[in-house]
């Protein structure tokens, strides 16, 4: 059998994933007809029906969701490749993503401490809201994270466990006290759990302006709390679970310069939360759920 093309296997994810194929040709940027005829010339040469369509809807065969997962596997072969192409020649760098006040400062003082050692390498810090996505394409070498995503076949280090707060504005009857509990924040009708998806898509600063302006309630890490201004209040929630902050990174990054780079990011931490427990690096388990929420 002819070897599908990349741009066949991103045509099929595209539909598979929003299951319409009206809706996959606009965000692919194409016709839907081309997208339809596309997928049929891959069906046959392949042998094996992918799709069941109708009238109303489209529908995923088994075999189908089979060469779903295995055509996301090479897609993302694919960057990784082309990323590591780009990247060559620069090998003596460190690629580090991050999202905007994560870690309350960590990361600022992680990497001017990295810095000073002698022989390391250059440090690139990228800014985004899907750090673990860009350490899995080979955009990043490591990343610097809160809270509860899937770390799926990635290697990581637990640095530190924030404790969990509630944002709550400065009029708030709950804002003069020394603490709450998780019913006190759920009691309120502006409460709102901030969920992983929710965390990724928007914005720190977005979120602590609603409740800034009376309009939002939620809880999270202590660790993203540096930057809440004078009109929001972070009060302890006593009976919440605190939320990891972690550093994450492929089996493949060089070791050198990797677990030079994670025992600075250590040290760090243990001088800035000195009671926390010393926890070693292993590659995480398969995940089974992702609707934990970011406490």
């Amino acid at each position: 059998m002819e070897r599908p093309e990349t741009r066949e296997l991103e045509y099929f994810v595209a539909v598979a994933e929003e299951l319409h194929f009206g809706r996959a040709a606009e965000r692919l940027g194409i016709a839907q007809p081309p997208l339809s005829r596309a997928i049929g010339r891959l069906e046959r040469r392949m042998g094996v029906q992918l799709l069941t369509r109708t009238s109303r809807r489209v529908l995923l065969t088994e075999a189908g969701a089979e060469f779903l997962a295995e055509s996301r596997k090479a897609l993302t072969a694919v960057d990784v490749a082309v990323s590591r192409a780009q990247r060559g020649g620069r090998s003596h760098r460190l690629v580090v993503a991050a999202r905007q006040g994560t870690g309350s400062g960590l990361l600022a003082r992680v990497v001017c401490a990295y810095r000073r050692l002698p022989g390391a390498a250059e440090v690139e810090v990228v800014f985004s809201r899907d750090q673990v996505d860009l350490v899995r394409n080979g955009a990043a070498d490591i990343a610097l994270m809160c809270g509860h995503v899937p770390l799926d076949g990635l290697e990581f280090s637990e640095l530190a466990e924030a404790p969990t707060v509630a944002l709550l504005p400065l009029d708030h009857s709950l804002a003069a006290k020394r603490a709450v509990s998780v019913a006190d924040a759920m009691q309120d009708e502006l409460f709102r759990p901030l969920w992983p998806k929710d965390a990724r898509e928007i914005a720190l600063d977005e979120i602590i302006e609603q409740v800034a302006m009376g309009e939002l309630i939620v809880t999270l890490g202590a660790s993203a709390t540096d930057r809440i201004g004078s009109a929001v209040v972070a009060v302890p929630v006593a009976d919440s679970p605190p939320t990891r902050v972690i550093l994450t990174w492929r089996q493949d990054v060089p070791a050198a310069t990797r677990d030079a780079f994670v025992r600075t990011a250590q040290s760090v931490a243990a001088g800035m939360w000195p009671s926390q427990p010393k926890t070693p690096s292993w590659v995480a388990p398969p995940s089974t759920t992702n609707s934990k929420p970011v406490m």
